[in-house]
């Protein structure tokens, strides 16, 4: 039997259509699973667990296994075709305006995991229904369990969302999901009041300002990387999130120096990520890079006392 990744995803593999004020593509690999793995594989090894179509050609999966992403758990539907989502970006990129949805084999995503997938250490359970997270996380013997949602499931399914909230360590989220789950306009209020329902820590995206972690003992902010060319923000959340975990996952513990230092190194996966269409810019990436913008957050946020 194969050991099992310190670092499990579960989440969608999307076929995205894409336009931004600085250009567009009709057919791109997209999905919150792709850019989370892609981005956590620079830093640990890591399995997805995902659903594809017939159509999900070679070429798509070559970025799985250029980045040796473990893809025994992606499931691939005979006859179905791959979730599909076209989106379009003005000149504020912090907005994606959705112009097509096709859930297609997604609709009925089932999460079927290997006996080795269910021993994996740090899992991340990416923005799909809140039913379907919480039965991954009851499959899987995790010691550190995140999470991502998204306005939909606050708003269509509330009572599964929180009672998924209460099963794992940690939420990542943006700003305005933030306040909206808490039902709070004021973002630390918020925070407070979402610790109570069970999670050890908050991560909060927000986008070109930067990102914040919250627990009930301390708070950290950083800003954003200062970008001269934002070319396409898809994924840049999940790629965030990707950074985050994965530098988890290969540290193998949880404290405050860590956190911080996974924030950070969400934040330069995401400034990376944004660069180019879908996964381009990751795909030819290199460690180095990795370690140079970490040093350049370090710089531009030091100050003496």
């Amino acid at each position: 039997m194969s050991e099992p990744t310190p670092l499990l995803v579960v989440g969608s593999v999307a076929i995205d259509s894409i336009k931004t004020p600085f250009g567009e593509r009709e057919r791109s690999l997209g999905g919150s699973a792709t850019h989370f793995s892609v981005s956590a594989s620079f830093f640990t090894e890591v399995g997805v667990v995902a659903v594809i179509g017939e159509d999900f050609t070679d070429e798509d999966e070559a970025v799985f296994h250029e980045r040796r992403i473990n893809t025994s758990n992606l499931q691939r539907i005979p006859g179905g075709k791959t979730f599909r989502w076209a989106g379009e970006y003005g000149f504020d990129l912090n907005t994606a305006h959705t112009l097509d949805t096709q859930l297609n084999v997604f609709a009925d995503f089932n999460p079927n995991l290997s006996d080795t997938a269910r021993k994996s250490p740090f899992l991340f359970l990416g923005n799909i229904q809140p039913t379907l997270q919480r039965e991954v996380r009851e499959q899987v013997d995790a010691r550190f369990v995140a999470m991502d949602t998204m306005n939909l499931w606050i708003d269509t399914t509330r009572d599964e969302l929180l009672k998924t909230i209460a099963v794992v360590d940690a939420i990542v989220i943006n700003d305005a999901e933030a306040r909206q789950l808490a039902e709070e306009p004021n973002l630390i209020r918020a925070a407070r009041k979402i610790l109570t329902w069970g999670p050890k820590l908050l991560v909060v995206k927000r986008g070109e300002y930067g990102a914040a972690l919250f627990t009930k003992e301390s708070y950290f902010a950083t800003p954003a990387f200062p970008l001269e060319s934002v070319f396409d923000p898809t994924g840049a959340g999940d790629s965030f999130a990707g950074g985050f975990m994965g530098y988890l996952a290969q540290a193998d513990k949880i404290d405050e120096t860590t956190l911080r230092r996974a924030i950070i190194y969400g934040s330069v996966m995401a400034s990376y990520n944004v660069e180019e269409f879908s996964c381009d810019r990751l795909r030819k990436l290199q460690a180095e890079e990795i370690r140079a913008r970490f040093h350049q957050f370090k710089e531009f946020t030091h100050f003496e006392i």
